[in-house]
């Protein structure tokens, strides 16, 4: 969740509306400790008519 929410706050500062081709990786660091990162490109969508 907090992976999420920290590329959602980075995209929108950039000035992006959408994220597009999201994924997750995970490593666990040192026994008990997993690192989450959440990748993804960061777009302005706009309504086509």
């Amino acid at each position: 969740e907090e992976a999420f929410q920290l590329m959602m706050q980075h995209a929108a500062e950039r000035g992006a509306n959408a994220i597009i081709n999201m994924r997750y990786d995970a490593n666990e660091v040192m026994g008990g400790v997993t690192e989450v990162l959440a990748y993804g490109t960061a777009v302005v969508a706009e309504k086509i008519n």
